[in-house]
């Protein structure tokens, strides 16, 4: 089986560090497509680890874990944070950009 290991990136209505961005998550790849029911015409598959979803603390209780498991992983980096801090003084800039004014 093919896992997946990442940490996800914050959601938007997180302001600060904390949440769920602090710990890794383990999810398996699809082993078979999804496909549309004839009735309802919603997506579903017979897969049933499509919906397992592990977390962890640390990249390495994650990797440890597939390795107990046997199974065929992947670790994505983390995401790269840009931060550039902000003061309230700079919307009242002199030489601020203004869209929309030649």
């Amino acid at each position: 089986m093919q896992a997946r290991i990442y940490r996800p990136s914050k959601t938007a209505m997180q302001s600060g560090p904390a949440g769920k961005a602090k710990s890794w998550i383990l999810e398996y790849e699809p082993q078979a497509p999804k496909l549309p029911d004839n009735l309802m015409g919603w997506a579903g598959s017979g897969d049933m680890l499509q919906q397992v979803t592990l977390k962890f603390e640390t990249a390495d209780e994650a990797v440890a874990y597939a390795k107990r498991h046997n199974l065929d992983y992947t670790v994505q980096a983390e995401p790269k944070k840009s931060f550039r801090p902000k003061n309230y003084s700079d919307n009242f800039k002199f030489d601020k950009l203004e869209f929309g004014r030649f």
